[in-house]
Formats: C-alpha cells, structure tokens, sequence
C-alpha cells in the first residue's frame, strides 16, 4: 500500500512569493501565481492577493491556501470588529492563532495592508511593521524585498512599479514563484 507524503511545515511556506511597498500616501501588494506541492507546479495562475474590509484592506498569504483563507475570514471579522482598525485586527488575530489549540495548528503567514499601516502576522505571534514599508513573505519574500529596496531607493516610480519589478526578479530566482503576478494598489 503506497502511504501519501505529508509535506513539512518549511515546503508548504516556501512556496510563494507574496510583496508589499509603502510610498507616500500609495501602497502595493502582490504575489506571484505559482502553486507547488512539494517540487511540482499545480496551478499558474492563483490568486493570492484579497480585499478585507470592504475593500481598505489588502491581504497576501504565504503557506497553506486553506488554512489562509480561515485566517482571512478571522482577520475580516476583527477588522469589522475594531471598525477598520487593522493594527488591533491584527494584534487580536495573532494572539489567538498562537494561543488556541486548533487555530495553531494553521500554517500561513499574512501580510495585509490598509492605507496607514502595512503588517506581517504570523502564527508565531508576530505583528512585524516594516520601518520602510517594505516586506516580502514565502519562499521569494526575501528576494523580492532586497529588489523592492534597492528600487525604492534609486528610483522614482510608484508602488505598484516597485512590486511588479521586484516580483519578477524574484521569479527569476526563486524557483517556488513565477511570473505570472497580480498586483493591488490602495491610493
């Protein structure tokens, strides 16, 4: 009897790559289309960018799809809860998904953005606010986030340049993410 593979925790985070650039009053997040379980590509085309809160809040997620989504719809029940507030939202959200017993075992990671703050909440109990408003997630976060970086700070162009250049040059490296990118924009 063939017995099917249980990923670890590290393949099921690595394989995206989700980005988020803050400048002036404009903010961006995208990610790439690619879904994998373990080395193969299932999927091209996914969408892993959604709006909470009627539209003021962005979310990206890296990890498990299914455990994002339950995290998602927590996240928009706090932010109606706190009114928009995606600071308390989040702090709220990462306390319980650390604390409770089935909420713990849920393997993503978030970044969500609304247009005064931009977050990475983790099930670790992380709320992390980027000094630069710059953060990545998944397995070409960090790729992502030096190219976002270095784009922001030699360049003039907006966010949503930033976040479509930075993404592809992570692709390019990061063999979990492709170029298939969808981006969204708060102004």
């Amino acid at each position: 009897m063939h017995r099917a593979r249980t990923l670890q925790p590290d393949e099921r985070m690595r394989s995206t790559t989700i980005l988020a650039v803050r400048r002036d009053a404009k903010v961006a997040i995208g990610g790439d289309g690619q879904v994998s379980l373990g080395p193969t590509v299932l999927k091209h085309e996914a969408r892993k960018i959604h709006r909470l809160a009627d539209g003021t809040v962005m979310c990206g997620f890296a990890g498990g799809a299914a455990d994002a989504f339950a995290l998602l719809d927590r996240l928009d029940t706090r932010l109606e809860h706190y009114k928009g507030n995606l600071r308390r939202a989040a702090v709220d959200l990462a306390r319980d998904w650390r604390t409770d017993r089935v909420l713990r075992r849920l393997e993503s990671v978030l970044v969500a953005c609304s247009h005064d703050v931009t977050l990475m909440i983790s099930g670790n109990g992380d709320v992390i606010e980027p000094d630069d408003g710059v953060i990545g997630i998944g397995s070409g976060g960090m790729y992502a986030a030096a190219a976002a970086r270095a784009l922001k700070s030699h360049t003039d162009q907006t966010p949503t340049q930033i976040v479509e250049h930075a993404l592809h040059i992570a692709a390019d490296i990061c063999v979990y993410s492709n170029h298939k990118i969808h981006v969204e924009t708060l102004d």
